[in-house]
């Protein structure tokens, strides 16, 4: 078993991103390379996450811009500021934490997001470019486990592949990402029949389902590859995944684990992302 390690391979990621920015900014830059969260309410998980955005693009030397606004926020209030921020110069790419307040729609505020500053990869343009081949902002959580994957040179031509979870923002951007990488994709979810059947027969297995430990030793086979997306808190309140990670890990060939894993790249992927989009705005190849 081997412990696919997070935090090292989003280190390296940004190492090089913030040597990239640096380089464009000897050269001089014709706007400022920023990243836009916009924040509606209170949420504490949320509060977490936004921080963790921002000390993220000060490490890499990228601008980042906190649009709080109050729970009460009305989809105007919301949607003028997505629009002031599409014609913001110094913001290359924009994000609306989520979840945002239920009274709110969450779609269509996304939709509200210039394609171009989506560095979510949540906007139905870039949905589209990606379920259609083409060059796209990739939602950062796939795209980290797909670079988790790269880095370790784990082969994905022609294994099969379980998705347990087929939501917007993870399962079905990671079920087209592994399409493309060859593998043959089976997305399974809270109607699949016989779930540890079809799980038993996967080389690679990527859990996004948020049920605590949920993944157990007898649904997967010897030598499977496991992937943990989850982000749960287990009986006694301890920070785990979806994968019962102690039961599961000798029988892996590799594994992320909880914390360390995936999270640490889903961050990386959202800086990735701003810089390749602030490159495209200016036609810097």
């Amino acid at each position: 078993m081997r412990i696919i390690d997070g935090k090292l391979v989003a280190a390296s990621i940004r190492g090089g991103i913030a040597d990239e920015v640096a380089n464009l900014r000897k050269k001089g830059l014709e706007d400022g390379i920023g990243l836009a969260v916009i924040f509606v309410g209170d949420n504490p998980a949320s509060q977490v996450y936004v921080r963790n955005k921002i000390k993220a693009c000060e490490e890499v030397g990228i601008e980042s811009f906190l649009c709080k606004l109050p729970e009460d926020s009305t989809f105007e209030d919301v949607a003028d500021t997505i629009r002031e921020l599409n014609g913001n110069k110094d913001v290359s790419g924009i994000i609306l934490q989520l979840p945002i307040p239920a009274h709110l729609d969450e779609n269509k505020l996304i939709d509200l997001i210039s394609p171009e500053k989506d560095v979510d990869g949540c906007t139905a343009a870039q949905k589209g470019r990606l379920w259609t081949g083409r060059d796209s902002l990739i939602a950062c959580t796939p795209f980290g486990v797909m670079k988790l994957l790269e880095y370790y040179g784990i082969p994905l031509e022609g294994k099969n592949a379980v998705v347990i979870g087929r939501s917007n923002l993870v399962g079905k951007p990671m079920a087209q990402l592994l399409l493309d990488a060859n593998c043959t994709v089976t997305v399974c979810h809270s109607r699949t029949q016989n779930l540890a059947e079809i799980t038993r027969r996967a080389d690679i297995v990527v859990v996004a389902i948020g049920k605590a430990k949920f993944l157990k030793a007898d649904m997967i086979k010897e030598g499977a590859i496991v992937v943990d997306v989850g982000m749960d808190r287990d009986e006694n309140g301890k920070l785990c995944g979806d994968v019962d990670f102690n039961a599961i890990c000798e029988k892996c060939k590799y594994i992320t684990p909880v914390p360390g894993g995936v999270g640490p790249m889903t961050v990386t992927m959202l800086i990735s992302n701003t810089l390749k989009a602030y490159k495209k705005q200016h036609g810097i190849a």
